[in-house]
């Protein structure tokens, strides 16, 4: 028997021996789902620095918390991105080839958008003796206050118009942000227009001069956001050169009112159309039917909500209203006779071209330092170091920029002391305001703006204090409290991505 082969019962010799089956692995042998989601996510985990890296990129994959409770057995992605972080052992892997950085660009076009948004106010230096007449019962210069009403509706019709069109951008859809400016920036012409007409209708003397300018500032307001929004600014600075022109001369020497008019009225209307040729619909086809499917399903059912561009709006028209009180300090306490020399509007409408390039920097830099951090607090020391450079030149160049139109301004007060000090607190909180927008927290800086013009508009009303010492008052709280939240947006990586 020892050399003989052991065959089952009842089996014959001429048969070969059955292949056992395959037995099934117990419960215990199955494969985790965590393991597999970790392998699956193992670079993008590895290279994290905080959970909510990871919970972020898990909620753009769609998983709900139900799905994840079932599949995973934790409550929600947040509890997942912490299992999944504590799994994965960290490593940053250098790229293959050059890091992408989608907030590089360049100096010049920034500074170009800057000069762009102060031109404008050369249109007050040619139109000022148009405007002359007596102070009204504000004891402002002619025609102030309609032109301030009417410049705070534009300016807050216009900042939400500009989200909503940027929105539709962001979605791919050229068309429908161009239907949005169509449509949005003549009714905030219009708007414009009215408001300033009623607000003049109110004074004992309606002064047809003030409301016609009016009207004007408001129509170039709606075409410029048009231009801006579709990335137009060489054409607009084209169309403004002439004007821009004519006020330094008008600075100098005397320039005869029909030229005066001419020069504004050319402007105006080479704005008008330029930006009524850019949101045209295009000539000789339709444009919604060039449009795949799913873009025209998209503009009914999942465009960008009204709603959503409503804290730009009120963010717009709060930090106009600060920018208009910085202007109109001087003249409140007497220190100024006309509302046309304003130093401080622009030297703050100047810098916005080096606050948005720094933004930019900032970002970069955010991005950079994700890339080097290996802990949530190295990451929020790297971030904060970025962000007081940024602001620090930020703040560097509002200051150059305040020195030097106040010194080259005719018959504008030197800006020093408190004054300075006001202005450059504001300069912090438009730039935070700024940089809390691009963190998504837009309602915060919002709310901030806000009550601080809320509060020195009641200060003013009841004479509570000297303009400058307001200002600096104000100011100075609204920057700690933005500068405050902006801290604790930094720590939020997911608000860098």
């Amino acid at each position: 028997m020892s050399g003989s082969i052991w065959m089952p019962p009842g089996s014959r010799p001429d048969t070969l021996p059955a292949i056992p089956r395959q037995r099934t692995k117990p419960s215990w042998a199955q494969p985790d789902p965590l393991d597999e989601l970790a392998e699956r996510l193992d670079d993008f985990i590895a290279a994290a620095v905080h959970p909510d890296e990871i919970a972020a990129l898990l909620e753009s994959d769609g998983l709900s918390d139900d799905q994840i409770r079932e599949r995973y057995g934790v409550k929600n992605s947040f509890a997942l991105a912490e299992e999944l972080y504590e799994r994965v052992e960290r490593r940053y892997p250098e790229p293959d080839g050059p890091v992408h950085d989608p907030w590089q660009v360049g100096l010049l076009g920034c500074l170009l958008r800057g000069v762009v948004f102060a031109l404008p106010g050369l249109g007050y230096v040619l139109g000022a003796p148009l405007l002359a007449g007596p102070r009204d019962d504000f004891g402002l210069p002619a025609g102030t206050v309609p032109l301030l009403a009417g410049a705070l509706v534009g300016w807050t019709w216009n900042q939400g118009l500009a989200h909503r069109a940027y929105s539709w951008l962001g979605l791919g859809d050229r068309g429908a942000a161009r239907r949005s400016l169509l449509l949005g920036a003549p009714a905030g012409a219009l708007l414009g227009a009215l408001v300033a007409l009623i607000v003049a209708g109110t004074a004992a003397k309606v002064d047809m001069a003030a409301v016609a300018f009016a009207a004007g500032q408001a129509c170039y307001l709606g075409a410029a956001t048009a231009l801006l929004v579709m990335g137009r600014e060489r054409a607009l600075l084209a169309v403004l050169s002439p004007m821009a022109a004519g006020a330094v001369v008008a600075l100098i020497h005397s320039v005869p009112d029909a030229a005066r008019l001419t020069l504004l009225l050319g402007s105006l209307t080479g704005v008008a159309v330029l930006g009524l040729r850019e949101v045209a619909p295009p000539k000789g086809r339709g444009e919604l039917r060039d449009q795949p499917q799913s873009t025209r399903s998209r503009d009914t059912t999942m465009g960008p909500r009204l709603s959503a561009s409503l804290p730009y709006a009120l963010f717009g028209l709060a930090t106009g209203v600060l920018v208009l009180y910085a202007a109109l300090g001087d003249i409140l306490t007497g220190e100024q006779r006309s509302a046309v020399a304003a130093p401080a509007a622009v030297a703050l409408t100047l810098s916005m071209g080096p606050a948005e390039w720094l933004l930019y920097r900032f970002r970069s830099g955010s991005l950079a330092g994700l890339r080097s951090s290996s802990t949530p607090r190295a990451f929020w020391r790297a971030t904060v170091n970025t962000v007081l450079k940024c602001l620090s030149g930020y703040l560097l160049a509002l200051l150059v920029l305040s020195l030097a139109t106040s010194a080259l301004w005719p018959h504008a007060p030197g800006i020093a002391g408190v004054r300075l000090a006001g202005l450059l607190l504001l300069g912090v909180v438009l730039w935070t305001g700024l940089l809390l927008q691009s963190f998504g927290a837009v309602l915060s800086a919002a709310a901030i703006c806000s009550a601080a013009a809320l509060a020195q508009t009641l200060a003013l009303v009841t004479h509570s204090g000297s303009p400058h010492w307001i200002g600096l008052i104000v100011h100075g709280t609204a920057a700690l409290a933005q500068a405050t939240l902006v801290c604790a947006q930094l720590g939020r990586v997911t608000a860098h991505r």
